[in-house]
């Protein structure tokens, strides 16, 4: 009887709400520790909850929607640049002998790199950011969906190559659907590194943005502040995945 009871333990459904509960813990935990800590260190290095709390209500929250606006606009010029270089890869063998080498030329080059030859290069501050982005992200994008592409059955292709379709039909109705997955997840890998990339962008030279507000911050030594706008950017972030994973269960609800 013991044993049939440590299998059916063994065995049960963890609860719906486990994840969630412990993540509650693990936070209030951290919480409580910050707190007490600012009773005993200086408010410059632990500010406390209060401190941290008065410096969110202060924040100038148009920064935010200005550093969102150049995630966005920087994530669909990479996906389009991705998309169409990977298309280009996958059906030229000899578009990707010659092109592979300059992607992973430029991947190879870190994001601090691509933010220094920006200034040099560009006088416009939006030019610069949406360089930064799009250098940075595109290469992943182009990488991921030429996996997913040649991930694709050969059984699969040959069998829609059977029915003489033309290339968009093709696109529209085997490859496209059939890197669904993998588009989704290079989406979640680029949205996490855009909205860090765009901050660390926005500290060297930018006027506006939530790299901006982190600047003034620093030079001010309110750590206060810079601990606010990084609950932020934790908030932002947060959202995004969740949208994302939203998408993903409505556009892949066949796998459930």
């Amino acid at each position: 009887m013991p044993g049939s009871r440590l299998e059916a333990a063994l065995h049960a459904s963890p609860s719906r709400f486990g994840p969630l509960r412990d993540s509650l813990i693990s936070f209030g935990a951290f919480a409580v520790l910050w707190q007490l800590a600012s009773f005993v260190l200086p408010a410059f290095m632990v500010p406390s909850w209060q401190r941290i709390a008065s410096s969110l209500a202060h924040l100038h929250y148009d920064n935010v929607l200005v550093s969102l606006a150049r995630v966005i606009v920087a994530l669909i010029a990479s996906f389009a640049l991705g998309m169409a270089g990977a298309l280009a890869m996958y059906l030229s063998e000899r578009v990707e002998r010659f092109g592979m080498p300059l992607v992973n030329l430029v991947m190879a080059v870190p994001a601090t790199c691509w933010i220094v030859f920006s200034i040099l290069w560009f006088k416009g501050v939006e030019l610069r950011i949406c360089f930064v982005l799009v250098v940075v992200c595109a290469p992943i994008f182009l990488v991921d969906f030429l996996d997913g592409m040649r991930g694709v059955s050969r059984d699969l292709r040959s069998m829609v190559w059977s029915f003489r379709p033309g290339l968009i039909q093709y696109l529209v109705k085997l490859l496209f659907p059939a890197i669904t997955p993998i588009v989704l997840t290079s989406l979640k890998i680029n949205v996490s590194q855009a909205i860090r990339l765009v901050t660390f962008a926005e500290l060297v030279g930018a006027v506006s943005g939530i790299g901006y507000g982190l600047s003034t911050a620093q030079e001010m030594f309110s750590v206060a502040e810079v601990f606010a706008w990084t609950l932020v950017l934790i908030v932002i972030l947060t959202l995004a995945m969740e949208l994302l994973a939203h998408m993903e269960r409505r556009l892949l609800r066949w796998r459930a």
